[in-house]
């Protein structure tokens, strides 16, 4: 009995060690129209500056570039805001 809970946890840390997260906030590829997998996403005038308008889960982002750190992405937002910003990087599905 001891040996099967082992085994069982040994294959349960295994599994849980190979899973990939769902949202990840690696660089998506420039030059592309992502969906926005957040429920809300602010839209900025700036990287981290004075918010312009809210992307909502499912409205899509036209990337065109990144920040220097790789946090920020700028680019058109489609949606009701409808104009260039910049949003934080790694909400997209």
């Amino acid at each position: 009995m001891r040996t099967l809970r082992l085994a069982a946890a040994v294959t349960a840390l295994t599994a849980a060690a190979t899973l990939t997260p769902v949202a990840s906030a690696a660089p998506v590829d420039a030059q592309a129209v992502r969906q926005v997998c957040a429920r809300d996403l602010y839209v900025r005038a700036t990287a981290a500056g004075v918010v312009i308008g809210t992307l909502y889960y499912g409205e899509n982002f036209d990337v065109q570039r990144y920040s220097p750190s790789g946090q920020w992405v700028f680019g058109h937002a489609y949606g009701n805001v409808h104009q260039d910003g910049w949003v934080q990087n790694g909400w997209f599905c």
